[in-house]
């Protein structure tokens, strides 16, 4: 059986739990969302995660849980969790937990973004919520926000445990590794497998592995006027409005290997559990989304739902966007595919 154990939390900004978003706790009080820090071990690796408990929760009571997939260079103390906490507010059980290599959790090397582990960290927490009391074991479903999107579907392919799947600004990692943003680098996929054989083949050589550079080290002038508004408005969220010390945009090159031959949408098919995939109608990254609803033939139930005027990054943080997609997880969440 999976043991967790609690975890001291780190301050960051005054937040005793090194939260940065807003409206975040700062403590437990009795008839309030409270948070419960701890570590478990995923596959002999120690993973740092915060659980969620509704206002006036009851070990003996039954709730629904949510488990909740980070975006890609995030941590748990950022967009993932201001969502586990508006659903916490809603009466859900949630779980949001760093992935392997990043954060706060283990892993080496450091700074990896790998599509097996990615999916793994979603079903360890699927292990830990699962056993945490008060949790209903049959209405566990799952959230993943942006690169955690795309990971949170292909758990959902995979783990019937997982009752019911959404996601917010789904960001599919592998196609964009692989034929790039919006398609843009198709005509260069095969050479740049090749490239990344060899960059492989240096660091035997060498014995350090090399990185792709952090978004943090982009000069300012340069980073607010990118013409893809994901990038320029990520820019201004992850080092200048939302910044924390444990996320990052540095992720090993070789990592390019496995990303590119991993693509989410491939067996939409294969999930038959109902599906609601949330998306700002002025997000550039709209097209993932609706690849993946389009795919999704097995089941009976799916909605794409788009928040009007919203970018891809304003479903991070912006109070009224964050509102309006909690509001639909939740519709989502307790009615939707309910016997």
């Amino acid at each position: 059986m999976m043991k967790a154990v609690k975890r001291k939390t780190v301050s960051f900004h005054g937040n005793p739990y090194g939260l940065v978003y807003g409206g975040a706790i700062k403590e437990n009080l009795t008839n309030k969302v409270n948070i419960h820090p701890l570590t478990y071990q995923l596959n002999g690796i120690d993973i740092a995660a915060n659980i969620y408990t509704p206002a006036n929760y009851q070990k003996q009571q039954l709730y629904k849980a949510v488990v909740i997939a980070h975006p890609n260079g995030a941590v748990k103390e950022q967009a993932a969790g201001l969502y586990a906490q508006k659903l916490a507010e809603k009466g859900y059980i949630t779980i949001v937990a760093d992935a392997t290599f990043t954060g706060e959790s283990g892993g080496e090397p450091r700074n990896q973004d790998i599509p097996y582990y990615r999916i793994e960290d979603i079903r360890g927490m699927i292990d830990v919520i699962s056993i945490f009391q008060g949790v209903n074991s049959d209405e566990i479903y799952a959230l993943g926000i942006c690169g955690g999107g795309g990971y949170t579907l292909s758990a959902a392919q995979m783990d019937k445990r997982i009752k019911k799947v959404a996601t917010v600004s789904m960001f599919n990692t592998g196609a964009v590794r692989r034929e790039g943003f919006q398609n843009s680098q198709c005509h260069s996929v095969i050479q740049r497998l090749h490239d990344v054989a060899k960059l492989r083949e240096r660091e035997v050589k060498s014995g350090e592995l090399i990185y792709n550079g952090d978004m943090s080290d982009m000069d300012k002038e340069v980073a607010h006027h990118l013409p893809i508004d994901m990038y320029r408005e990520g820019y201004e969220y992850y080092v200048e409005t939302h910044a924390h010390p444990h996320a990052h945009s540095r992720y090993s090159q070789r990592n390019l290997m496995d990303l590119m031959v991993y693509d989410p949408v491939q067996f939409m098919y294969l999930i038959d559990q109902p599906l609601l995939m949330i998306v700002g109608d002025r997000a550039d990254t709209q097209y993932m989304s609706e690849d993946a609803y389009n795919m999704a033939i097995s089941t009976e139930e799916k909605e794409l739902y788009k928040i009007k005027n919203a970018t891809h990054i304003q479903t991070y943080y912006v109070p009224e966007v964050v509102n309006e997609a909690v509001n639909k997880l939740d519709i989502f969440y307790k009615t939707k595919g309910d016997e």
